[in-house]
């Protein structure tokens, strides 16, 4: 489950942009970054396992305004993540047709916006009906359009270069260790942490494992060389075949595939491949436009969103927080338009949704760390090894390493055409700021009346003791209740 929850194709051509480096940073995001998120989420989930994942641990920590960012952006974060990923459904489906137009119909901004708009809309549509629904397409869409591919990619490629053909990637010491006083060489990198996002979902399970101390972290470690595994030879594989100066961030994985089908003299294959590739787009999207949604529905209803989000229609689902998501997504996705060409617009939002879903790793693993302290004797079935030295040590890597990969992710690669430098800049930064102070506002706007009082929404363990986690808190424990006394 963890192996599925956090790799994905889309984003290898990314990382072959280093060649040979690259496996140094998917080793060192998995070491310091990987690791850490699933061992941090365990302990949290386990010690605190009511409604609310991030939002109730972040807020057992800092307090509900805090909890209440948390889950806000990783909600928002799937927004701006659904454009990127459907931009490579559009790709993928360009190279359904003629081969050789391909390339430029993949780069027509037109055809890229109806593509994203036309796959979401379908994907809401599809979530909208129902668990039944989208579970049966994200079941088989990840197996056909993700699992399958991943691994004909690595096998052309090693049967490629067994045949004695020659490798575009240069194998030394050197081209392993990357050059880190060049700060422009470690932008595009900060991304590869989003490779990796995803695996606290499944924390909630750790209740289910028997002898969850000695078999959870095995779990882990099994997860995190099985994604690095996949991650690393997948990127490898295009690296082999696509000079680095040639590497597209949205075409690069099917040009891969043309090349290494065509060696293999099964070129006729390229589109039946492109096809499951956008399949597993679709796949993927279904299940992330319905799992925030559904946990943002549980936090409105507890009263931090007004009663117009707590609709649900007749399959249960959220379908007033479903639609603005929608929403949100189109107005995104017009910026395929507006910037100078869909790469630019590719990288803009893809680092924009690692800063977000970042800011919300950030406060997770402060917040682990801060509940050692402030309730040391909760139940925790699964704790982080090690005692306080042990979180200090694990939570405090992921928070360096979060913290860092959200620092440099503000500054333009040098590896890829973005316009002008200062018009990217400011719109990271621009947007960065809107997106984090929404939740804000939203949280300073709440009514007591909001609340849903049918929802038996536990409440936080520092409101059971009538105190606060932190002085950050104590303007919202003046506000008008939260949860059931």
């Amino acid at each position: 489950m963890n192996i599925v929850a956090v790799v994905s194709l889309r984003g290898l051509p990314a990382e072959a942009e280093y060649g040979l480096a690259s496996t140094f940073y998917y080793l060192f995001a998995a070491l310091f970054f990987l690791a850490p998120v699933g061992l941090v989420a365990a302990e949290l989930a386990t010690g605190w396992p009511e409604e609310g994942g991030m939002f109730r641990w972040v807020g057992e920590a800092f307090g509900s305004r805090w909890g209440f960012l948390a889950i806000s952006m990783v909600f928002i974060e799937g927004c701006i993540w659904f454009p990127t990923i459907l931009t490579f459904a559009a790709v993928t489906l360009a190279y359904t047709g003629d081969a050789a137009a391909a390339p430029q119909v993949s780069s027509d901004n037109v055809f890229v916006l109806a593509v994203v708009l036309g796959v979401f809309w379908l994907a809401t549509l599809i979530a909208l009906r129902g668990v039944k629904s989208f579970s049966q397409v994200a079941k088989w869409g990840g197996i056909v359009g993700t699992l399958v591919p991943a691994a004909l990619l690595i096998g052309l490629a090693a049967a490629y270069l067994a045949s004695g053909n020659p490798s575009q990637v240069e194998l030394s010491w050197g081209a392993f260790v990357p050059d880190l006083s060049k700060f422009s060489n470690i932008v595009l990198a900060a991304g590869i942490f989003l490779f990796y996002a995803g695996m606290e979902m499944n924390a909630v399970h750790v209740r289910s494992i028997r002898n969850p101390v000695r078999n959870y972290p095995i779990a882990i470690l099994v997860a995190a060389l099985g994604a690095v595994v996949v991650l690393v030879l997948g990127t490898l594989a295009i690296a082999v075949v696509i000079p680095t100066g040639q590497i597209d961030l949205t075409q690069s994985l099917l040009t891969a595939f043309n090349t290494l089908l065509a060696w293999a003299g099964i070129g006729w294959a390229g589109p039946v491949l492109a096809a499951m590739l956008a399949v597993g787009v679709l796949a993927g999207v279904v299940t992330w436009v319905a799992g925030p949604a559904t946990g943002l529905l549980s936090v409105a209803r507890a009263g931090y969103l007004p009663r117009w989000f707590h609709r649900t229609n007749r399959a249960g689902m959220p379908s007033r927080i479903l639609l603005v998501q929608a929403a949100v997504v189109t107005v995104l996705s017009v910026m395929f338009v507006i910037l100078p060409s869909v790469q630019a617009a590719y990288q803009l939002l893809s680092q924009l949704t690692v800063i977000l879903y970042l800011v919300a790793y950030v406060l997770m693993f402060a917040a682990v760390i801060a509940l050692r302290y402030s309730q040391p004797g909760r139940p925790r079935r699964y704790r982080v090894p090690g005692g306080v030295v042990g979180v200090w040590v694990i939570g405090g890597c992921g928070l360096l390493a979060a913290t860092l990969a959200l620092v440099v992710s503000f500054v333009p690669p040098a590896q890829v055409e973005v316009g002008s430098p200062t018009t990217y800049v400011g719109l990271l930064v621009g947007l960065s700021v809107v997106f984090v102070a929404l939740p804000f506002w939203a949280y300073a706007a709440r009514r007591a009346s909001w609340r849903d009082e049918t929802l038996d929404f536990a409440p936080f363990t520092w409101q059971v003791a009538d105190q606060e986690p932190a002085p950050e808190t104590r303007a919202a424990q003046a506000a008008p209740p939260e949860a059931p006394s």
